[in-house]
């Protein structure tokens, strides 16, 4: 069962620099420009939304969330469009880890952090 599973997960993430290439292909409507810029930024960041550190929930990104996106996001950009960008790129080509795609994560995290700190601020009147 999980190595079906993480076979299907390792096929679907093989479909992560296609997604990338349609963000700047033309044809790519724009529903599906803005959902594969939240995938690729989200694959590209080197800090999960729920970190792998947590037993069983850091996970949950890499089953649940990422296979999500990636099936979404494919679901909407033409398979026209698909088909020319996977004839143009090589198949074994991976996307860069960017230290900036951690921007989103970090400022959600900080958020948290601020609205956590206002509450207790309250609760324990310091």
């Amino acid at each position: 069962m999980f190595s079906t599973l993480k076979e299907n997960i390792k096929k679907l993430k093989q479909e992560t620099v296609p997604i990338y290439y349609a963000l700047f292909d033309r044809r790519t409507p724009l529903a599906a420009k803005l959902l594969a810029t939240l995938t690729v930024g989200y694959l590209l960041s080197p800090i999960d939304l729920i970190p792998d550190f947590i037993p069983v929930l850091g996970l949950l990104d890499d089953l649940i969330i990422v296979p999500l996106l990636i099936r979404a996001t494919l679901r909407l950009i033409p398979q026209y469009v698909l088909d020319d960008i996977k004839s143009k790129i090589d198949s074994k080509e991976k996307l860069p880890t960017k230290w900036y795609s951690a921007l989103p994560v970090i400022l959600l995290y900080g958020y948290l952090l601020f609205v956590l700190f206002r509450y207790a601020r309250q609760w324990f009147d310091f």
